[in-house]
C-alpha cells in the first residue's frame, strides 16, 4: 500500500459516529487495530486516520474541547462534490456552507472550485472541493 507524504490523524469522540460519517462520505477502510480503536481510511487519494480519544493518550498534548481542529480546514478534492453533498444531506448532516463556486488567483490565472464546507462528528472542518478548470484572470 502507497503511503501519501502528509496523513492527518483525527482524535475522535467516537470511532463508530466518525467511521459512519466518512463511510457516508465515500472512504472505505484500509485496515484498523480495533485494540486502539483506530482506523486507517482511504477515498481515491485521499488518506485519513481516526483514532478515538482515550485517558492515556500520548497524542492529545492539551484538553480537547468542540470543535476539535479549530483554526484549519482540510480541502478535499474529489470528482463529483454533488454527489458527496447529497449523500451528506440524505443522511441528515447539517452543511455548514452550502454548494458555491470560487475562483482563486494563482499570479495572473484564476483556478476554478466547485466546493462546500461540513463538519464532521468532532467539528474538524471539510472543504469538498471540484476542480472546474483555469482561466485568465
Amino acid at each position: 500500500m502507497y503511503f501519501n507524504k502528509i496523513i492527518p490523524e483525527l482524535s475522535v469522540r467516537n470511532l463508530n459516529n466518525s467511521l459512519r460519517f466518512y463511510k457516508t462520505i465515500g472512504f472505505k477502510i484500509e485496515y484498523e487495530r480495533p485494540e486502539n480503536k483506530f482506523i486507517f481510511l482511504s477515498m481515491d487519494e485521499i488518506q485519513l486516520m481516526i483514532q478515538e480519544i482515550s485517558e492515556n493518550d500520548k497524542w492529545n498534548i492539551a484538553p480537547l474541547s468542540y470543535p476539535f481542529g479549530n483554526g484549519i480546514n482540510f480541502q478535499l478534492e474529489v470528482d463529483n462534490v454533488e454527489l458527496i453533498y447529497n449523500n451528506l444531506l440524505s443522511n441528515n448532516y447539517k452543511i455548514t456552507f452550502e454548494i458555491e463556486e470560487n475562483w482563486y488567483r494563482q499570479d495572473n490565472k484564476l483556478l476554478g472550485n466547485k466546493e462546500f464546507l461540513v463538519q464532521d462528528p468532532d467539528g474538524y472542518l471539510l472543504r469538498f472541493s471540484e476542480d472546474l478548470g483555469e482561466r485568465e484572470e
